[in-house]
């Protein structure tokens, strides 16, 4: 499911417009995206939770060529998925 896909499920299943279910959605990746700049962690009960992981820097190669790189220290946001949506994803491998 991508995000217009997603606006348009939130629309039919709340019955709204699709300019105020986009306008949801959008305010909703739009704090997400605040919290994490800011290093906050961000919990969704039944999903999971989004952090920010940092990572050093470190050498590296090329694949192509094989020189010796240097990797700088990077911030990447990481998402680390709920027990809930954990268990239901696994029921449904089973059946």
């Amino acid at each position: 499911m991508n995000k217009s896909q997603l606006i348009e499920a939130l629309a039919k299943e709340e019955n709204l417009p699709i300019k105020k279910a986009e306008e949801v959605v959008e305010t909703f990746f739009s704090d997400m995206e605040k919290a994490l700049i800011k290093n906050q962690r961000v919990e969704v009960r039944g999903l999971g939770s989004f952090k920010i992981k940092e990572y050093g820097g470190y050498h590296g190669r090329n694949p192509k060529t094989g020189d010796v790189i240097k990797v700088t220290p990077k911030k990447l946001p990481f998402f680390k998925v709920g027990k809930e949506l954990k268990e239901r994803v696994d029921i449904h491998n089973y059946r």
